[in-house]
Formats: C-alpha cells, structure tokens, sequence
C-alpha cells in the first residue's frame, strides 16, 4: 500500500524553521499499531493522520510514542497540505477530532485555528517542579499540562531543565512562559514523557497560554513566540471559551510511503 506523505514546517513563514509535522492521508483508518508504527518511523514531533473525504474530515495525532488527544502544529499542517493539493478553492476546513470538531479557515497569508480553551487552575510551586526546571517560578497552573509563569524572556531561555524530572511530575507536560520583548508573551514546552524532550513550536499549549495571558493583559488578541532552538510565531485571539491561534506553514516535503 502506497500512501501520500508531507512534511511541512508549521508556524513559521521560513523553511527549516517552526515546528516539522508529518501528514499521512488515507482512505480508511489502518490499525493503531500501524498508526505508531508510521509515526516512530518518521521520528517527528507529530504525525497527523488524515482520511480525505468531503463534509467532516476525520484527523488523529501520534508522537513517536503515543496517541494525543490534541496538536496544533500538525492540524496546521493537515489544514496546509489539503488547502494546497486537494481543495484549493475552500476557505474552511473541519476536522473531526479526539477534541471535538476543529475548524481551520484562511486567514490573509496564515491559517487560523479554532480550537477549546484549556485554562489552568493555581497550584503550589512543588519543589519537584523548581529541581524539574533548575529554576523557580513565580506561578504555576495545571490543566493538560503544567504551566510555570516567569518574569522574563532571558530567564525562560536560559533554562536547562532534567527533563528525567520533568517526566516524572504529574502532568502531561511542562509549559513555560514570560512576558515577551518583542511580543505578548514568550514560552517553551517540555513533554519528555510523550517522547519529545522539548517541542518547537506547540498549538496545544497556547490554549492554556492565552486564557492566562489574556487575563493578565487585558487584552483579547496576543502575538507569541515559541523560544525553541526552531522557534515559532503565532497570533493568538481568546473568543470565550475558545482559542483561535493562527501561524504560516512552508512545504518543506512531499512523497510516498508502502506499507
């Protein structure tokens, strides 16, 4: 079996920047074993499995561990592939999702996303998190994941984290972030536990990044930064009780794989 492969670069406008994702697309699910398989084969961050089809279009996710419940630079990536090659004309796509529904629409030069607000509840500062991190926080908030809120930009680049610890505290993954010089806020995400030390750049996380910087900004609309060796741009918008994050996508491949 032949199946169509693309590589693409997500929120970033520059090849060999942003966050790389795999798009498979099929035409029928293959079983999950297959699904890793392919997705520890590629060795990405992310591979999003498609199946093309019109109306609804079903997309799942795979680390080259695990199964995720929701990724945001390959939904970018999926929404780019199929704008490009399959559906040129359309203005809106909708991905059927472990999620729920997710909506990808055009948006000028960029591809915007709408997907659920993750805000995050306070939580003490353990210790195992300031030794996780080799440095403490002046925040820190847990939904899916386990944001730390620094001061600044420098002390968020600086960071060296033991990414042993930080696997084994008690939340998916590590955000961290701070208020940006150049942009609203800064951050960086570590998910060692799902087999990627540190992600570029990662949607997912600004649906928890947004609601606090929203919050604490007083303002709605926010441009961000990912401080990854990659790194990332994205504009994020707080609509309710949803995010709406937008980012540019480059081709940087395209193929065949047999399985």
């Amino acid at each position: 079996m032949r199946l169509p492969l693309f590589q693409i670069d997500a929120f970033t406008s520059q090849l060999f920047g942003g966050n790389p994702a795999a798009v498979v697309l099929l035409d029928e699910w293959l079983s999950d074993s297959v699904l890793a398989a392919i997705a520890a084969e590629n060795n990405l961050a992310e591979t999003a499995f498609v199946i093309r089809r019109d109306g609804v279009i079903p997309l799942r996710w795979f680390t080259p561990t695990v199964e995720m419940d929701l990724c945001g630079h390959a939904t970018l990536a999926a929404a780019d592939v199929l704008f490009r090659h399959y559906l040129p004309s359309a203005d809106k796509l909708t991905f059927s999702t472990r999620s729920g529904n997710l909506i990808v629409t055009r948006d000028g030069g960029r591809l915007a996303m709408d997907f659920p607000a993750r805000p995050g509840k306070p939580v003490a500062i353990a210790e195992s998190l300031v030794s996780a991190l080799g440095a403490r926080p002046r925040e820190a908030f847990l939904a899916r994941d386990l944001l730390a809120v620094f001061d600044s930009e420098s002390e968020v680049r600086a960071l060296r984290p033991d990414f042993t610890r930080v696997a084994s505290l008690d939340a998916f993954a590590v955000i961290v972030s701070a208020p940006g010089e150049s942009v609203d806020f800064v951050s960086r995400f570590f998910a060692p536990r799902a087999g990627v030390p540190e992600d570029p750049v990662t949607g997912s996380a600004h649906c928890t990044l947004v609601p606090y910087w929203a919050a604490r900004l007083g303002k709605a609309e926010l441009a961000a930064k990912q401080l990854s060796m990659r790194g990332g741009d994205l504009w994020c918008r707080l609509a309710g009780d949803r995010v709406v994050i937008s980012g540019c996508a480059v081709e940087y491949l395209r193929g065949e794989i047999t399985v």
